[in-house]
């Protein structure tokens, strides 16, 4: 047994998985709750797959004796996370996701120790969700030991969402936005701060989010305070700020399942693959500390659909060939903050 499973290896960044596992040797087995899609893709590849809801729990246990580790990308994660991993704990099996959401990340930080009584690795967050941005900041960390305050922008330029992610944020949306202040999660309010960045082609509004970072950057590096900012046009920071009035109309659960079937019905399943293969993303981190010192780093990276399955997969590799650390891991505490930079069209820059 020295093998994988992909659960949710259909959707649209499991797909591009699946594709990059296959490119790199690996004949990883395929799941999901839909059999027909499963099938069929496992058809395809000459695959061997299981269909299964992760509420079956005893048929998720016998899919995973047959493989050393998951590699799980059905989301939205805040449902899905917990019972993946938890079969994970029970078999004793690695558990690795592409999720960026922060709920998860803290829960399974808060399993450390049965993970490290289960000789196992618990690392969420192993696709550009947070791989690029986690190697950044254990980076800048080793610029200015002494940091205090770490600082994230990100820029997305020519790049576009699936549908998963497009539900994934509706699910979280109650969830407003999201910064750590002396080592603790702090909620603030949609569209928190707003300012202007240069990523190199001149100034652009960015806005606050709850990246996965703050959560994330704070187990890798250890800096007590934390902030993440998007590129946005004008025209979406407007609507941000408005859903600190409107927003919750849209939290309850009907509203948030109308919003889905319109994604499902209006939406394409993801980017189209000439728009995603030109398209790339920019990274700027920067920390300072209490004495007034400070390091900036730019990163750039390929778009993140194709980021994660290219970080996701060399993940899963490493863990087939016995490279891994129990218990709750970041990317960069797992493989260091050079993970990233083994991968074409990666360049990374001291400021």
């Amino acid at each position: 047994m020295n093998n994988f499973l992909i659960y949710g290896s259909y959707g649209y960044t499991g797909r591009l998985i699946v594709h990059q596992a296959l490119k790199k040797g690996l004949r990883p087995i395929l799941a999901g709750r839909n059999e027909r899609k499963v099938r069929a893709q496992a058809e395809k590849y000459n695959l061997q797959y299981y269909a299964f809801s992760l509420a079956e729990t005893s048929k998720v246990d016998a899919a995973l004796q047959d493989v050393n580790a998951v590699l799980h990308c059905a989301g939205p994660f805040v449902h899905t996370y917990r019972q993946m991993a938890e079969a994970c704990l029970r078999t004793k099996r690695h558990y690795v996701d592409i999720s960026g959401e922060i709920p998860g990340f803290e829960a399974l930080a808060a399993l450390d120790d049965q993970a490290k009584e289960a000789g196992v690795m618990l690392l969420p967050g192993a696709g550009f969700d947070v791989v690029p941005s986690d190697c950044l900041a254990a980076h800048l960390k080793g610029r200015l030991p002494s940091a205090t305050h770490f600082r994230l922008f990100l820029r997305g330029v020519g790049a576009g969402v699936s549908r998963g992610t497009a539900k994934s944020g509706i699910e979280n949306m109650h969830r407003q936005g999201m910064i750590r202040r002396a080592g603790e999660l702090v909620q603030v309010p949609p569209a928190w701060n707003v300012g202007a960045r240069d990523f190199g082609r001149g100034s652009v509004k960015v806005v606050s989010v709850g990246w996965g970072d703050v959560s994330t950057a704070y187990y890798s590096t250890g800096i007590p305070n934390i902030e993440t900012y998007f590129a946005f046009p004008e025209i979406a920071i407007r609507f941000m700020r408005s859903m600190r009035v409107i927003g919750p109309l849209f939290y309850n659960r009907p509203a948030k399942n109308f919003l889905k079937l319109l994604i499902n019905v209006f939406s394409r399943p993801g980017p189209k693959e000439d728009r995603r293969k030109r398209a790339f993303a920019i990274f700027i981190g920067e920390v300072t500390d209490q004495n007034g010192g400070g390091a900036a780093s730019k990163l750039t990276t390929p778009e993140g659909y194709t980021c994660t399955a290219l970080t996701a997969v060399e993940i899963m590799l490493r863990i087939l060939n016995r490279d891994y650390k129990t218990g709750f891991q970041t990317p960069s505490l797992a493989y260091g903050k050079d993970l990233i930079m083994q991968f074409d069209g990666v360049r990374r820059e001291d400021l």
